[in-house]
């Protein structure tokens, strides 16, 4: 069976959690059909047994694909990575543990259908309750941070259960600069800059013992990306073409200079062939083979544009 959509997995020394995740997963893959969901897992560098387990726990499914850092590069690089592999319309990217709850995922793809962006959302009347007193006051703490640096109403930007288009996922993880806690809020600052419509999915969580992120651990350098998100000035290198480019034309394109995870953003003048900022190389041999023109795209210039995962 041909599958329909994609789960992106980002781990980094999930050993002890995979095979929890995946009994919690399990109901959800078959409700869906066998062989409808493409698994793309992405480890990020682990230093424990991650690789060895993911194959024993994930490697019989017939659309499943593991990917490795070569060292630890941070949630939102192991994201971008995911989103750069995965083939199909209709992407979640989620935490391995499956602590969001996996029945709430055909809910999300269903609302994909409405919306380019479709985040979970495990708040209730405005707020989050956590199974403790110490996290809901950083989680208070943490809202109020993002609220403060980046003016976003959004009251979960933390979820583990986030959909996307494929290209509007691509898009803003090719736009974005961080790799780390805040690379959430980023996300969703991007999205509203760009005016990508979203549509938040209510979802429910459990608290899976093994967390690999606390908040007060990762402070320093949350406030320093929180403080940077507002005057970061974002661009994406583009190859810009004709406006009717053929999206054939661009994959045999891609396909020559080895590039992958590549976007068309399509305006009335003219198309943008969307690249990752680390395949510079992979742009000049776009750029040769489209005939068209290597520079920076500013966020104005990709907003309202019709986009196209290649």
């Amino acid at each position: 069976m041909t599958p329909t959509q994609s789960l992106v997995i980002p781990a980094f020394n999930e050993a002890a959690r995979l095979r929890a995740g995946f009994e919690r997963l399990r109901p959800t893959l078959e409700l869906l059909g066998e062989g409808a969901t493409e698994i793309v897992m992405v480890d990020d560098g682990s230093s424990d047994e991650t690789m060895r387990v993911a194959h024993q726990v994930y490697g019989h499914l017939e659309h499943f694909r593991l990917v490795q850092h070569a060292h630890n590069m941070g949630k939102g690089a192991a994201v971008r990575t995911g989103l750069a592999h995965a083939r199909y319309e209709r992407v979640i990217v989620v935490d391995a543990d499956m602590s969001i709850r996996p029945e709430h995922f055909p809910q999300v793809l269903d609302a994909l259908g409405r919306a380019p962006m479709a985040p979970g959302s495990r708040a209730r009347d405005g707020r989050i309750v956590y199974d403790s007193w110490g996290r809901s006051l950083s989680g208070s703490a943490f809202h109020a941070l993002v609220r403060h640096y980046t003016k976003l109403s959004v009251r979960d930007t933390q979820c583990g259960c986030k959909g996307f288009r494929l290209a509007t996922g691509r898009l803003l993880s090719h736009l974005g600069m961080i790799t780390g806690f805040a690379y959430d809020v980023e996300l969703f600052y991007l999205a509203r800059d760009l005016a990508i419509p979203v549509e938040t999915v209510p979802v429910t969580w459990d608290d899976v013992a093994g967390s690999t992120v606390r908040f007060a651990n990762a402070t320093r350098q949350l406030l320093s990306d929180l403080r940077g998100i507002a005057r970061t000035r974002y661009e994406c290198p583009v190859v810009e073409v004709r406006a009717e480019v053929d999206l054939d034309d661009v994959r045999r394109a891609a396909l020559e200079a080895r590039a992958a995870g590549l976007v068309v953003a399509r305006g009335v003048d003219s198309a943008m062939v969307i690249t990752p900022r680390d395949s510079a190389v992979a742009a000049i041999g776009l750029a040769h083979s489209l005939e068209g023109r290597l520079r920076t795209a500013t966020l104005s210039e990709l907003r309202g544009r019709a986009l196209e995962a290649v």
